[in-house]
C-alpha cells in the first residue's frame, strides 16, 4: 500500500504505530529522532508516502523535521502526533505544510483511520 516514516523518540510507541499500519498493508521504516529520520529521508530520496512524527523528541524535534522535510521534498505529506497541548499549538503554525496534527493518546484504530484519510487527500 503506502511506504511511511515513523518517527517517535519512544520505542514501545514508535514500534505499535509501525504495527497498526502494518495492519492495513503499509510498509514503515522508523527512526528515533528527527535527525536520524532526516537522514532516512536523504538516503531513500524522499520516497514515502508519509512522515508521521512525534514533536517533541531530542536532538531535532517534529517540527524541525517537518520544515527541512518539505523544504528537501515539497510533496512528502506530513502527520505530527503529540501529547502536549504547547506543542499543538507550535504545530498550528504550520497548517500550510503538515496536513494533520494527532493529539496522544490516540487508538490505533484513529490512526489507521487518519492516516488513510491523510494519504487519500495527498493522493486526491
Amino acid at each position: 500500500m503506502s511506504r511511511i516514516l515513523v518517527v517517535d523518540d519512544e520505542e514501545p510507541l514508535r514500534t505499535l504505530v509501525a504495527r497498526g499500519l502494518a495492519m492495513d498493508g503499509h510498509s514503515c521504516l522508523t527512526a528515533a529522532d528527527g535527525a536520524e529520520a532526516l537522514d532516512t529521508l536523504i538516503a531513500e530520496g524522499g520516497h514515502f508516502d508519509l512522515l508521521l512524527t512525534d514533536i517533541r523528541m531530542p536532538l531535532m524535534d517534529g517540527i524541525a523535521l517537518a520544515l527541512a522535510a518539505k523544504q528537501a521534498f515539497p510533496d512528502l505529506p506530513i502527520m505530527l502526533m503529540t501529547g502536549y497541548a504547547e506543542q499543538r499549538e507550535r504545530a498550528r503554525s504550520l497548517d500550510a505544510i503538515v496536513s494533520e496534527v494527532m493529539t496522544k493518546p490516540f487508538t490505533i484504530a484513529e490512526l489507521r483511520s487518519t492516516v488513510l484519510d491523510v494519504i487519500e487527500r495527498s493522493i486526491g
